[in-house]
């Protein structure tokens, strides 16, 4: 699908560098319009500027389930799906990528929902198929993380304990007042952050990350 995308933007770029019809009194408009442009290569694969302009629709917009509506800059979208490209291509390496078929009809229908309601003018030009496949890839994402990075992540009995403690002391009020694990899952869950944080960094230094200059403007529309 790649090498299809990028032969028709050859033909497309071939099209818009092809001189206008000459204009009234034998004046001839020059010029070209952008069509489509790469936004980065993630190891040799293509992301371009309306991959980039999708996802910051799909954010803006919240469409997927448990999200909050975020506007992002396209530069920050980018990085967002760079950092879904790079797990995608981890989970290509070791075979692994599927998702529960009801699980995903069921976020598919709620992002569907989400971006019929969304008031961002981007939303009207994704098609069904476009936010089923954006849903896939968010689980697909999700589900590596936990299952791959975050399941080895522990907090033990004595990390809960000196938590608890150190809340009592700032706070003035008594131990008990700190569920023991209400703490365990909200410290287990800085821990996998720190650790998902650490496991990108890692394999971002031996990856081959390659952007280029991305407009701002008018990207909720899709425009140039």
């Amino acid at each position: 699908m790649r090498w299809l995308r990028a032969c028709l933007l050859a033909c497309c770029i071939a099209a818009a560098a092809a001189p206008a019809a000459a204009a009234p009194g034998g004046a001839a408009k020059t010029g070209y319009r952008l069509y489509e442009a790469t936004a980065a290569t993630v190891n040799g694969e293509v992301l371009f500027r309306s991959d980039v302009v999708r996802e910051a629709c799909f954010r803006s917009c919240g469409a997927f389930p448990g999200d909050e509506p975020a506007d992002l800059s396209l530069a920050a979208a980018r990085d967002r799906l760079i950092a879904d490209t790079l797990v995608l291509q981890e989970q290509a390496k070791l075979e692994l990528g599927t998702v529960d078929n009801a699980a995903l009809r069921e976020a598919a229908a709620s992002a569907l929902s989400s971006m019929a309601s969304c008031s961002s003018p981007c939303a009207k030009d994704i098609s069904a198929g476009r936010v089923r496949d954006y849903v896939k890839r968010r689980m697909l994402v999700r589900e590596f993380l936990r299952k791959r990075v975050a399941m080895f992540v522990e907090v033990n009995d004595e990390e809960v304990q000196r938590e608890a403690e150190r809340r009592a002391s700032r706070s003035g009020r008594p131990v008990a007042d700190f569920p023991a694990e209400a703490l365990r899952k909200e410290l287990s869950e800085r821990k996998a952050e720190r650790e998902i944080g650490n496991w990108f960094a890692r394999l971002t230094s031996k990856s081959r990350i390659v952007l280029s200059p991305l407009e701002e403007r008018g990207w909720m529309s899709g425009t140039p």
